[in-house]
Formats: C-alpha cells, structure tokens, sequence
C-alpha cells in the first residue's frame, strides 16, 4: 500500500483535496475530523484538566480552547502533546484497516504534517497550495476569523514556500475545481504501480 501524505496551510484548499482523492476510491484519513470527534469523546477530560473551562456540555469547546492558547506558545505545546498522541494512534488504526482491505493508495491528511515530522512515514508527500492573497481571502471569510487569528495561526505553520519545496506532488487549488480534479488525476496516475514503503517500515521499525 502506498502512504501519501496530504498537507496545507491554513485556507490552502487540503480539504477539499482529500475529497478528491476519496471520490477516486482512495481511502483518506483526515486529521481535523479527528481531532473535532477527540474533542467530543476521549481528549475531553484530559483538556479540561489542562485548560479549565474550555470544556462545555460535555464536549470541548473550540473558540474557549483557542482563547487558552492561541498565541501561548507553552499552553499550545501542552495543547499538542494531549492531542498528537490520540490522533497518531487513530492514524495508525486508519492504515491497518486500509492495509488490510487491500487498498492500493491511502491518504493521511495532516495539516501539520512537516512540522510533526510526519512526512517521515509518508511514501509521498502531496501540497494543496495556492497564492498568499486567495489563502488570506479565503480564510478571513471564514465565521469568527480575524487577521490577527489567522496571523497567530500562520506563525505555527511552517511558511508555503518551505513546503512546496519539500513536496513531492503540489496541487494549485487556486484555478478551480476542474484544474485541480485534473492534477489529482495526474497524482494518481504518476504513482500507480510504485510500492509502498512507508507502511511496511512502521511494522519493521515501529
């Protein structure tokens, strides 16, 4: 089985990406929407405990959690080694299950993927990428943004420029649809046939 590991700042269109991909048949496996369930389910007490009154109605609650640590450089670390961990283990859950239905591509989307180190276990590494001024149009249309939230976001997040750099495949989400449905395509059938190794080395080395 072949590991891509698909990444993206903040409003870079990943979402959207991974979509495609598993519209293809590729099975994904998406970062946030674990994260949104941990915050619902086992992460809860242990973010309370960490961050008290972030926790509302038995589930997290984002906006409190991000006033807690957003720009605290110590509580987001704390915030990390809660989270990282519950989301590794989901990961690694998603791929045996992947593995064992014979799939020939599975996709790990990971928004911190080079900043985590995750891109190590990956067989190749996918961008979903476009133009600062559509990433910052988009992303300060979202409810609740602000620039200065959306600046403290980019500070943690390794700059475009580094990532493109270190992809293997970049998909220009900023032409459409259609473009970058045609550059998924593209992705796919560039690696089909090539093996995967990344999996294979967990088994052997953890």
């Amino acid at each position: 089985m072949f590991l891509i590991g698909l990444t993206g700042s903040i409003g870079m269109g990943k979402s959207a990406t991974a979509r495609m991909f598993a519209q293809r048949g590729v099975a994904v496996h998406d970062a946030d929407a674990e994260v949104h369930r941990l915050y619902r389910t086992d992460a809860v007490p242990l973010i309370e405990a960490a961050f008290p009154g972030t926790v509302v109605d038995g589930a997290v609650d984002r906006e409190k959690l991000g006033a807690a640590v957003l720009g605290d450089d110590k509580a987001m670390k704390r915030l990390e080694k809660i989270v990282h961990p519950l989301v590794r283990a989901a990961d690694l859950a998603f791929l045996d299950r992947a593995k064992a239905e014979g799939r020939a591509f599975a996709v790990a989307e990971i928004p911190l993927l080079f900043e985590t180190g995750g891109d190590r276990r990956a067989d190749a590494v996918v961008l979903a990428s476009a133009p600062a001024e559509i990433q910052r149009e988009r992303v300060l249309a979202r409810p609740g943004m602000t620039a200065e939230k959306f600046a403290s976001i980019l500070a943690r997040q390794m700059p475009d420029a580094e990532k493109r750099r270190r992809s293997h495949f970049i998909v220009d989400t900023s032409r459409g649809f259609e473009a970058a449905q045609k550059q998924v395509d593209d992705i796919l059938r560039a690696l089909a046939g090539r093996p995967g190794a990344a999996y294979a080395g967990r088994r052997a080395g953890g």
